[in-house]
């Protein structure tokens, strides 16, 4: 039997055996201090030469960093090792020495780290920063089915755009064009009219010409549109919701985000409820900070950030105009140069981490609406199909995985927060 690194406090005093890769190894006269990781822990090994075989001393010295080994040995605790706990080593199996290893401690520029991210992988920051997305898409997906909405898939290949057709990645499907899915929500608005609160969860796509430090071309969206639902309805949903993910984090990854040296005194402020301020209030805090941006436009990232770093909470901007918005978003009432919609903007100048509205439910105005912004109505007749059979007012929004990654992590780049990201003239590894 084998055991887990993160298991190893349960065998205190025990002979056991884990299976790992080499980190590092420091010699000091007859011991070797082999510190191994097994993806769920670091444990130090020690060998010393009198309680091991000739032939098995010698092996370990010819050891590498990364080179995969099978270590035996018996668990005591010991506050000075890392991870708190120590193996006396009785017998080591090597299983391949590695070449030499191109990622070293000293500093690396950020294309080298790049263009070897397969390996990058393995070091302690990107290992701890995989965990803690891990724990995020766990805590997501939790939130949703322990609160009564039903996960259903929709589809990567579409014939027709949902946010806009400047960003569309094209495709050949069988003599007909087709699209990589930007968003699920149009047939996420088709399963809600079923199950009444639905989520879709998965890999999105975006042609966006952008090299800031906030785009991938490549992302995982979570998407939940809820039935009878409007615009305050799905702000506070939102507000639950990335509470609960930022609690959970904090609850199940503190050892990761010591290890990425998060100071978590601004996550623990996270939880209901958040400010909310309108478009035209927002605009007001932007020109007494001197924006070039004029009014009536969408925010850029330098405004995001400028919103973002004035509040210690996440920040719902409501209600933009009407005209910079997608097609499919319910006119406010009251004001019909606006839309019923939000974006959520995370804290410490992370920007936009959601973006949603109520959706339009009159058959009549949505079709008014997909010519103005000369789209192909054939392509939406289903769509318009769901106006017609027992509509009712419905909202929901979409949440970028890579982005909240990010921002829990304090990270300066989205590239360290998916295993292998897809950038504007990057597609290698």
């Amino acid at each position: 039997m084998y055991t887990y690194i993160q298991n190893v406090h349960e065998h205190i005093g025990e002979e056991i055996t884990i299976r790992g890769w080499l980190y590092n190894r420091t010699d000091k006269g007859k011991l070797r201090f082999l510190l191994v990781r097994d993806g769920t822990g670091t444990i130090q090994a020690v060998v010393f030469k009198g309680n091991v075989d000739p032939e098995v001393f010698e092996a370990v010295d010819q050891t590498t960093q990364e080179s995969s080994l099978t270590v035996t040995g018996t668990v005591k605790e010991d506050s000075r090792a890392p991870g708190g706990y120590e193996m006396d080593v009785s017998h080591c199996e090597i299983g391949q020495i590695a070449g030499e290893y191109p990622i070293t401690p000293k500093d690396h520029g950020t294309a080298f780290l790049m263009e070897n991210r397969h390996l990058w992988l393995r070091s302690s920051r990107q290992h701890a920063i995989l965990r803690i997305r891990h724990e995020i898409i766990r805590a997501v997906r939790d939130f949703y089915d322990n609160n009564g909405f039903t996960l259903v898939d929709t589809p990567i290949l579409t014939p027709a755009a949902c946010e806009g057709t400047t960003t569309l990645f094209e495709i050949d499907y069988f003599g007909e064009k087709a699209y990589l899915s930007q968003s699920g929500q149009l047939y996420n608005e088709a399963a809600c009219m079923s199950v009444g609160k639905t989520y879709c969860f998965g890999p999105t796509f975006r042609a966006e010409k952008s090299k800031t430090r906030r785009h991938l071309m490549e992302f995982s969206k979570v998407e939940p549109e809820v039935a009878w639902a409007n615009l305050d309805d799905i702000m506070k949903l939102a507000e639950d919701f990335v509470s609960y993910v930022v609690q959970r984090v904090l609850e199940e990854r503190k050892e990761e985000l010591e290890r990425i040296e998060r100071d978590t005194t601004p996550l623990e402020k996270i939880e209901p409820p958040f400010p909310r301020i309108s478009y035209s209030e927002a605009f007001v805090l932007l020109e007494t900070e001197g924006t070039d941006t004029p009014r009536g436009s969408d925010f850029g990232a330098a405004d995001e950030t400028i919103l973002s770093c004035s509040f210690d909470k996440p920040v719902i901007v409501h209600r933009y105009p009407r005209d910079i918005k997608a097609f499919y978003m319910q006119p406010d009432p009251e004001d019909s140069g606006s839309a019923l919609c939000m974006d959520m903007l995370a804290p410490e100048g992370y920007g936009e981490i959601i973006g949603g509205s109520q959706r339009i439910h009159d058959v009549d105005l949505l079709l008014e609406r997909i010519r103005e912004h000369k789209l192909p109505v054939d392509a939406f007749k289903w769509y318009l199909d769901l106006r017609k059979y027992g509509t009712v007012p419905h909202s929901g929004f979409g949440m970028g995985i890579e982005r909240v990654v990010s921002w829990i992590c304090s990270l300066d780049h989205v590239r360290e927060t998916i295993p292998f990201p897809r950038m504007l003239y990057r597609m290698y590894p």
